[in-house]
């Protein structure tokens, strides 16, 4: 079965940085967007960034200029860079892809279990 293992999360400081990793596997034959989404406590989930295969990106605003979404297509890869760190960063990350598997031959979005960020002093 497919798989998304994130990994990185952490308590830091504000201010400070942490890198964030979502690796997939299973039988993976191609993956279309990957993205990156929070869930504070007591809020909704909502989409922090996203990559589509040919490297395009989106941001939501509370981020921009601080955190930078990448991907290693060749390693099944994403990466979540956020610099600048603010208390209001803390939540639950969870990364998204949507995958083509030899278990299902069209796209499906696949959910990590999630890694928790906390910033705070």
């Amino acid at each position: 079965q497919v798989q998304l293992v994130e990994s990185g999360g952490g308590l830091v400081q504000p201010g400070g940085s942490l890198r964030l990793s979502c690796a997939a596997s299973g039988n993976i034959i191609s993956i279309n967007t990957m993205g990156w989404y929070r869930q504070a406590p007591g809020k909704e989930r909502e989409l922090v960034a996203r990559i589509i295969s040919g490297g395009s990106t989106n941001y939501a605003d509370s981020v921009k200029g601080r955190f930078t979404i990448s991907r290693d297509n060749a390693k099944n890869t994403g990466y979540l860079q956020m610099n600048s760190l603010k208390p209001e960063d803390t939540g639950v990350y969870y990364c998204n892809a949507d995958i083509r598997s030899y278990y299902r031959v069209s796209y499906y979005p696949y959910w990590g279990q999630g890694t928790q960020v906390t910033v705070s002093s």
